[in-house]
């Protein structure tokens, strides 16, 4: 019965890594508010992809280096 709450917390931690993997999907709106543009089939050099605004167009977004 001591291994009930590890095997539970071991799965609670990978349900978190599984969400994680996939890009955001939004609208051009939210991309747009987000600070980023709508662009087909992928980002200009030195932008990065943030998400998604469609299946074939990504939310791209200025890197910001510190």
């Amino acid at each position: 019965m001591r291994i009930l709450p590890v095997l539970c917390a071991l799965l609670l931690l990978m349900l978190q890594g599984v969400t994680g993997l996939s890009p955001v999907r939004a609208s051009a709106q939210d991309c747009e508010r987000r600070g980023g543009f709508c662009s087909h089939r992928s980002c200009p050099p030195g932008i990065g992809r943030v998400g998604l605004c469609s299946e074939q167009e990504f939310c791209c977004r200025m890197r910001w280096y510190p």
